[in-house]
């Protein structure tokens, strides 16, 4: 049998498809290209929305006009999850750090103390 990424015969058990370790993960990195692309992406968004969040919220809990967070490139597509209180409050989280969309167009941002 022939390895699967360069193609060099395989010496040892019959069942292997590659010849060393580097083969292995050239070919497995290759086979998730495509979906590593889209969530390394969305992941790139979640840290830059978790870094604008942690340095804006430096008190526990801050509120801050919707403009000056688009400024600074938040996402708000991007976010790990929703927790509805039960005031029906919505609050949209980057792991430990969510926000709340207030009136007139501000942003009440915190920190979750878990």
């Amino acid at each position: 049998m022939n390895c699967l990424e360069c193609g060099e015969k395989i010496i040892g058990r019959s069942d292997k498809k590659f010849c060393n370790d580097a083969c292995r993960n050239a070919y497995n990195n290759k086979q998730n290209k495509d979906s590593n692309n889209l969530m390394r992406n969305i992941n790139n968004k979640l840290r830059k929305n978790y870094r604008i969040l942690i340095d804006i919220n430096t008190e526990g809990k801050t509120k801050i006009a919707k403009a000056k967070l688009d400024g600074l490139g938040f996402d708000f597509n991007y976010f790990t999850n929703i927790k509805v209180y039960k005031n029906g409050a919505e609050y949209k989280f980057i792991y430990d750090y969510g926000y709340k969309i207030l009136e007139d167009n501000y942003i009440l941002i915190v920190k979750n103390q878990a």
